[in-house]
């Protein structure tokens, strides 16, 4: 019997791979992720949390001072008695003329002998160095000169005064003679032997050159060694009220904007005390000017003294500076706003024309960013330039149209950024501490655009 050679393929039943299903949906949803992580915007953020800004204000300033040149009357060799920034009395000896120089050469023989200074002398040249040295800065190394006048006049002052002592009688028979003549103090005051063109600067005549160290020069009157009638033969500082006008950036100045004043340190002698200060502008600058009553005397032989302001740590919300942004926004003034018919928040009537010609009104409650004493702050979302406000109860209207710009964040919360401004209390190269508890404003713990330039308002928001 012959084999059947029909061969039936088996048809297997279909099964559903249920692995294949999961694979697929997980593929799919993986894809639509990598699609969506490379066409969303991508915002690294930030947590607003407490925290504070050390402040270092270290500033020169200009110092003024009741400042009065007086002449000699006499000419000759002049030799001086008073040290630099001492106090005197009217009638004190500061100075002596010698017409013929007699004495003059005797006093500046006994100069030569430095060994003859005494201990009291030598200690406080020593001390002067130390104080140099300790002080100096090289990118102020134009002070060497001035230093090196200051010293050898203080050391020819202290061995004059010894021999002009050692000498009296020839002093009294050339008196006599009216050869030599001695310069006394016209009045109490604080005796300094330099002259800078200064001297009749004031709180209301200084100028923003005056500020340039590289460019002061002065005259020591003590490294000469003859004098004419009617040239300067010392300077009498005749107040112990004095200023000091500091330069200051826009930080400084509003971290003082309600101070009256200001605790000091003095980076010369590290003393530290308490000025009242005021802040002026002029020159499209700010200036602080500090004023004293106490002190002048350590610095009466110096035009610029450094000082520290001495702030305790500012203290607020920290945020870094490259959150910060721009934006601006129309000015509406607040007598427009009301509320209405069916609304509890304040808002605005607009009114703007349709297709058909007609003039449509409708009421609008626009998110408010700020506001000042009379105007609230509202973005371009739901108005445009030119829309025409009516105000409530009045046939008065206002043009949409003036803007200003705020500083502020974008708050990211919500998953979707939203600006909000901002009041920064002190900034330094990379924080800044804002206020807290302000309206329309930050909060702790908000979470912030840590790149403030890269946001695109409302945009949704991928960490």
């Amino acid at each position: 019997m012959a084999k059947n050679q029909n061969v039936v393929r088996y048809q297997r039943p279909f099964h559903l791979n249920i692995g294949i299903i999961i694979f697929g949906i997980i593929f799919f949803d993986f894809a639509f992720y990598v699609y969506s992580y490379f066409t969303s915007t991508h915002i690294s953020a930030y947590e607003v949390i407490h925290g504070t800004i050390a402040v270092n204000n270290t500033y020169t300033g200009l110092a003024l001072r009741s400042e009065e040149i007086v002449q000699s009357e006499y000419t000759g060799a002049v030799n001086y008695y008073i040290k630099d920034a001492s106090k005197v009395g009217a009638g004190n000896l500061i100075y002596s003329v010698d017409a013929d120089g007699s004495i003059s050469d005797q006093i500046n023989t006994a100069n030569q002998d430095v060994s003859s200074l005494d201990e009291e002398s030598l200690a406080e040249v020593e001390q002067r160095i130390s104080d140099y040295s300790n002080g100096y800065q090289p990118e102020a190394f134009y002070e060497v000169y001035n230093f090196k006048s200051d010293l050898n006049a203080q050391i020819s002052e202290a061995l004059s005064i010894k021999a002009l002592n050692s000498i009296a009688d020839s002093v009294t028979a050339a008196e006599s003679h009216s050869t030599f003549h001695k310069g006394t103090a016209v009045r109490d005051g604080i005796v300094v032997y330099y002259t800078d063109g200064f001297e009749t600067v004031t709180p209301e005549n200084y100028t923003p050159d005056m500020f340039d160290e590289s460019a002061y020069t002065k005259e020591n009157l003590k490294e000469r060694n003859s004098i004419t009638a009617g040239e300067s033969a010392y300077k009498l500082i005749t107040s112990e009220n004095w200023q000091l006008v500091i330069p200051i950036e826009e930080d400084t100045k509003r971290q003082l904007a309600d101070a009256s004043s200001v605790q000091i340190r003095f980076t010369k002698d590290d003393s530290v005390t308490w000025a009242s200060c005021i802040i002026e502008e002029k020159d499209d600058a700010s200036y602080l000017i500090l004023e004293l009553s106490h002190s002048m005397i350590r610095f009466a032989t110096d035009r610029y003294v450094e000082v520290e302001l001495l702030f305790d740590e500012e203290k607020g919300l920290k945020i870094p500076n490259s959150a910060i942004a721009t934006k601006d926004f129309y000015m509406v003034p607040m007598e427009f706003f009301g509320k209405g018919d069916n609304s509890s928040q304040d808002g605005i009537i607009v009114r703007r024309t349709v297709k058909d010609g007609t003039a449509q009104d409708s009421f609008i409650t626009p998110t408010i960013y700020f506001s000042t004493e009379y105007d609230y702050y509202v973005d371009g979302e739901e108005l445009t330039v030119g829309d025409v406000i009516l105000k409530p109860d009045s046939s008065k209207t206002y043009t949409v149209g003036e803007t200003a710009k705020l500083e502020g964040i974008y708050c990211i919360n919500k998953g979707y950024a939203v600006f909000r401004q901002i009041d920064i209390i002190y900034q330094n190269a990379e924080y800044s501490i804002i206020r807290s508890g302000t309206d329309y404003g930050v909060s702790l713990y908000d979470h912030i655009a840590l790149d403030g330039s890269t946001v695109v308002e409302n945009a949704l928001i991928n960490d």
